[in-house]
């Protein structure tokens, strides 16, 4: 069968991001906050409005960034030398190298926030002035094709936004396929007739399409889920309880006042003492300065004084913390990152709260390490270097986020090595906060220990020890 043509590419894609748009822009919309008004009778006037936009509680951000600040790359360790050759420190590899010119300490979150947020991201992996770098790209701007979305990791084409078309000024996108990358020009992504490319295209150097998807969470079908979408229902649920929370406060939650039998007293004329009447006739009223600190009277002994009762608002209020427990059971968060209650919990009782966060970080880790590793590989061919490209041993090295305090850590890194007989070297990298820079330089200052302890007990042995008095006697 014959390649597609980069013009066909094209248009499959831009149709792809022309029928996702709807759905990405939505869940952008939930995540920056813009959700579904709350419901409200058909004749809500201003003050109802205002109370709707004031119910909207937007949790979407801590359900995406609860798991993206567990996510921190911190080291690769490549796979074993090749020909007898000694591993270079994982700090000095060129993968590494590869890392920090990319900038990606910083910009390796906004990758995962877009993946947790829209169900998958991207990265472009390309040379430049500078070197080989690797970017992230929004799902919003870009989409990739794969002969199986299910399971190959390698798109077989992607294209990417550049610019979106304003007016009669057409948008410009950037193709890659397995070998070139080319130009691309459209007025509209549904408009098929107005796509161009604009050249042959140019080698981007790789063997395969630099472009890498990070996907939080994938099926057999190919698709892709974040954690925004599945939580909608349950958003508007908490935004309709709010919004009958504040309605209850704003018209019941106050006790009122009435008065019967009494007509308001209305304002006259100084001179002639006749009532002044409005464009419509009526007689104007004086205004009452009506509130707590005021004693209400009357003259006319028919008046009667009266109050209705506060209505409760409590209910409304289980009910709220009800939707947020709902919340963060679905949605595998610890329900005290949510609601706040971390009193009186112990040490235990707070590790089984997060063990379902726990779990769920772990399979973003596989999903996102298996990305990070085609991206160093896809570096490494671009820079010349043959045998980190076709290195499928290396591994991402994540670091410990979990909560727990050095003296903790020391206890129990202490009973496995004493218990267990787990080398001390090997517990080093399970020290809370340890970077990969600070391990290397504890490994380099234990072989310098050991060299100066092998060099002083080498010199021992070759001393021969001195004679004692007990020594000189005998040979005497």
């Amino acid at each position: 069968m014959a390649e597609p043509s980069p013009a066909s590419l094209a248009k499959q894609l831009l149709a792809i991001l022309d029928r996702d748009e709807g759905r990405l822009q939505r869940i952008d919309n939930y995540n920056q906050g813009k959700h579904d008004d709350p419901y409200m009778p058909p004749q809500a006037d201003d003050e109802y409005k205002l109370l709707a936009r004031r119910a909207v509680s937007n949790w979407m951000p801590l359900l995406v960034g609860t798991p993206a600040q567990a996510l921190y790359v911190d080291g690769f360790r490549p796979g074993a030398a090749g020909d007898g050759l000694p591993q270079a420190p994982a700090s000095s590899s060129s993968e590494w190298s590869h890392w920090q010119r990319s900038r990606l300490d910083a910009r390796q979150a906004a990758i995962y926030r877009g993946a947790l947020g829209f169900g998958h991201s991207f990265t472009l992996t390309e040379k430049t002035k500078k070197g080989v770098v690797t970017k992230g790209l929004s799902a919003m701007k870009t989409a990739a094709l794969f002969e199986d979305p299910a399971n190959d990791e390698t798109p077989y084409a992607a294209l990417t936004i550049v610019r979106k078309p304003k007016g009669d000024v057409p948008g410009k996108a950037r193709l890659w396929d397995g070998k070139r990358e080319y130009a691309v020009t459209f007025k509209a992504k549904g408009d098929e007739d107005s796509v161009r490319v604009l050249s042959k295209g140019t080698l981007h150097g790789a063997s395969e399409c630099p472009v890498t998807r990070f996907a939080a969470s994938i099926d057999l079908e190919g698709r892709t889920i974040g954690v925004i979408e599945p939580m909608m229902a349950l958003q508007d649920r908490i935004n309709q309880t709010v919004f009958d929370t504040l309605v209850a406060q704003t018209y019941t939650s106050h006790e009122v006042r009435y008065a019967t039998g009494m007509a308001p007293p209305i304002q006259r004329d100084p001179e002639t003492g006749d009532p002044l009447l409005d464009a419509s006739g009526n007689p104007i009223p004086i205004p009452i300065n009506h509130n707590a600190k005021r004693f209400l009277f009357a003259e006319d002994p028919d008046v009667k004084f009266g109050s209705l009762p506060a209505g409760p608002i409590s209910s409304l209020i289980d009910s709220i913390d009800m939707s947020i427990r709902h919340l963060a059971a679905v949605s595998q968060t610890p329900p005290h990152h949510l609601l706040g209650q971390i009193a009186n919990l112990s040490a235990e009782a707070l590790l089984a709260a997060e063990t379902a966060l726990s779990r769920k970080v772990t399979e973003f880790r596989n999903s996102f390490g298996e990305s990070w590793e085609r991206v160093f590989r896809l570096a490494a061919e671009l820079e010349g270097n043959v045998t980190s490209a076709d290195d499928f041993h290396g591994e991402v090295q994540w670091r410990d986020m979990e909560s727990r305090s050095l003296a903790q850590a020391a206890d129990a890194l202490g009973k496995l090595a004493d218990q267990l007989g787990i080398p001390l070297r090997g517990l080093w990298k399970r020290v809370p906060g340890v970077t990969q820079s600070e391990y290397e330089d504890w490994v380099e200052m234990a072989e310098d220990d050991d060299s100066e302890g092998l060099l002083a007990r080498a010199l021992t042995r070759a001393t021969p020890a001195a004679p004692t008095p007990e020594r000189e006697l005998i040979a005497a």
